[in-house]
């Protein structure tokens, strides 16, 4: 049973829960939902002034339904028990047993074998998998020996009477975990899918995180859950936007990517601390483990630096942490950008593994080898190294440009006979290579640092693929990267500056002078936060004057800021120093689950196109449809518009 105890202080709500039997004559018993509540004095604010409310509410999964128990939670305790079961027929075994299932479990529900049973006998073996029935019966023993492997092995229920309550039709898989289905085919039919047990609790401890997180912000830390809108206007820069038609012609709704601006508007409004589970939309087309909708966990703070939003996120992530998944130590490491770059060529490093980026320049400093040569003598060149542990083993493809360790300790390369021994004995103490390892190099400037990053993490793939243990599947190594660059080069446009995260930003205060006149040596408050290798969450410290967010937007952004000017009005009257973060909370719990996609811990996700594969979504719509909202249908040629209709 659930006790979930509530008590109300001076300010915030505080709840505390645990478990309770309740016992009754010697017996445990299931209750009624039962209330109880002490004395109380409040103020006209509805504070406690002299007294304090609580009030008990025992709770089960079983409440308000006509069960009297879940099939998973039957234990050898409830012998003798007379039961009501609700669920879905797993399978039949030997015309004795039904296995019957639901969210919590599975219980073996044992077929009567004698004559005045012969009907319920019937109707349960002549029933199809997976359709549902109420069954009461009695808990037993299973006799010494016979326990199944499961949960609820150790019992049974004999069956005193059926209801079946829907035949199932034959399905196109079986509920079954070991069975393998395509994704396509898991997404067709999203409906049966949900039933496994792995994305049962995929959902429910989504669940149970959300949960802990809305009393982690709110009961400890005083949040308010806000709501805004989702239709909204295109918000310049950042990834492109769902529009959205209406009924006054050329004009187009937005929906949001995030909250971002409203969010800053509320903290303008005086609301202090804001969030929500926010739904964001993101038109990126065909991207590997993306999807169009998604949500994220937002917040936004006043009158708060960057070490008060870190010191947030990881109290916030430590009192919802799955207990199951073992503790998490705060506080998160911390780097900076540059460092991240430096060492691992990426900037959300995957910190279960070492194999570090070495910048090796000064091995070839008086090399004669023309490449390497000439890749020192550029602005900014170097040369850099990762040394594989057991790579020159291991690896099963070797790439032009390495080293291997033998076995005596000398170097085998294709460099081998250009390099003097001077050179190759500084090169192995530098990279401190073993026996058996392999070292890849590149030159050029550090901007083939992320080269070597990708690199890293496809040779810790590929020595996972031989068996060679290098991350942890069990480990989470949470880390923050700060201090990147505010700006950085378009690609189409390397003389054009644009937002690193996003254009409200603000620069660390040590770079603030430099916003006006070397904007692309500014750094910004803007720090990430990295699980295993993926980003997970990223916010900052706001641009809270208008003035300084005109100078980006419109001089160097080259944005137009009347799109903004509602913002920029708000940030003119009177805004405070504030900023925030959006936990990716479909990622997060990816990542904590070990599911292979984000798709495996959303309901009803949309496929690699964005499509709904389940109710065909996108579908056409009539041209009558559309007039009223002025638009035309311009087909491709050759296309009639008429496929898939």
């Amino acid at each position: 049973m659930l006790l979930i105890c509530r008590r109300e202080t001076r300010a915030y709500s505080l709840w505390r829960r645990t478990i309770i039997p309740i016992a009754s004559q010697g017996h445990l018993i299931k209750p009624s939902i039962m209330h109880l509540r002490f004395s109380l004095n409040v103020n006209k604010h509805s504070t406690c002034t002299t007294g304090s409310l609580y009030y008990l509410l025992i709770v089960g999964s079983s409440s308000l339904s006509f069960r009297s128990h879940t099939c998973g939670e039957l234990r050898p305790a409830d012998v003798g028990k007379e039961v009501t079961l609700c669920g879905w027929v797993q399978y039949l075994r030997q015309d004795l047993f039904v296995i019957m299932r639901d969210f919590s479990g599975l219980a073996q529900i044992l077929i009567p074998q004698d004559e005045a049973k012969i009907d319920l006998k019937t109707a349960l073996c002549d029933l199809p998998p997976e359709s549902v029935i109420r069954v009461k019966g009695t808990v037993r023993l299973r006799p010494d020996g016979q326990e199944n492997k499961m949960p609820t092995g150790e019992i049974e229920v004999l069956a005193e009477s059926v209801e079946i309550l829907n035949v199932c039709r034959k399905l196109p898989f079986e509920i079954k975990d070991f069975v393998k289905k395509s994704e396509s085919l898991r997404m067709q039919y999203r409906y049966l899918d949900l039933r496994s047990s792995q994305m049962q609790y995929n959902l429910r401890l989504r669940s149970q995180l959300v949960m802990k997180m809305r009393e982690y912000l709110c009961n400890v830390h005083g949040f308010v859950d806000v709501e805004t809108p989702t239709l909204f206007k295109r918000t310049p820069g950042g990834a492109k936007e769902f529009v959205v038609p209406s009924r006054e012609p050329g004009r187009f709704y937005s929906l949001p990517q995030s909250p971002q601006q409203f969010k800053q508007l509320l903290m303008v409004a005086g609301i202090d601390r804001y969030f929500q589970l926010a739904r964001c939309y993101r038109d990126e087309g065909s991207k590997p483990d993306r999807q169009p909708e998604f949500t994220q966990v937002d917040i936004e703070m006043s009158f708060v630096d960057q070490a008060g939003i870190r010191g947030l996120i990881e109290g916030l992530v430590q009192y919802s942490w799955p207990v199951e998944k073992g503790p998490v130590s705060t506080p998160f490491p911390c780097i900076t950008y540059e460092k991240a770059m430096k060492d691992y060529g990426v900037d959300k490093p995957d910190t279960r593994f070492a194999m570090k980026l070495m910048d090796i320049s000064k091995t070839f400093h008086n090399t004669e080898i023309e490449f390497l040569k000439d890749a020192l003598n550029q602005p900014g060149g170097c040369i850099q190294a990762i040394c594989i542990p057991d790579g020159a083993v291991r690896m099963p493809i070797k790439p032009s440009i390495f080293f291997l360790v033998k076995a005596d300790g000398a170097l085998k390369s294709p460099l081998n006979r250009l390099m003097p021994a001077s050179a190759k004995q500084q090169l192995l103490q530098m990279a401190q290579a073993r026996p058996g390892d392999l070292l890849l190099i590149s030159a050029g400037t550090q901007e083939c640092r992320p080269l070597l990053g990708k690199l890293r993490l496809q040779c810790a793939e590929l020595l996972e693929g031989s068996g060679v243990a290098v991350r942890d599947p069990s480990a989470f190594h949470f880390l923050w990267v700060v201090d990147f660059p505010l700006f950085l080069p378009k690609e189409e446009d390397p003389d054009q500056l644009e937002s690193a995260h996003h254009p409200f930003t603000a620069p660390l205060p040590e770079d603030a002078h430099l916003l006006y006149s070397l904007p692309h040596k500014v750094r910004g408050q803007h720090y990430d936060l990295v699980l295993n290798g993926c980003e997970i969450g990223g916010g900052s410290i706001r641009i809270h004057k208008a003035s300084d967010q005109q100078h980006v937007l419109e001089t160097i952004l080259k944005e137009d800021p009347s799109l903004l000017s509602h913002l920029l009005e708000a940030l003119d009257s009177g805004a405070p120093p504030h900023g925030g973060i959006a936990l990716g909370l479909d990622r997060f719990l990816s990542i904590i689950v070990g599911a292979p996609s984000i798709r495996d811990v959303i309901a009803f996700p949309k496929s690699f196109r964005g499509h709904d594969l389940m109710s065909r979504a996108p579908d056409f719509v009539s041209e009558d449809e559309l007039k009223s909202y002025h638009i035309s249908v311009n087909w491709p040629a050759g296309d009639d518009g008429n496929q898939e209709k």
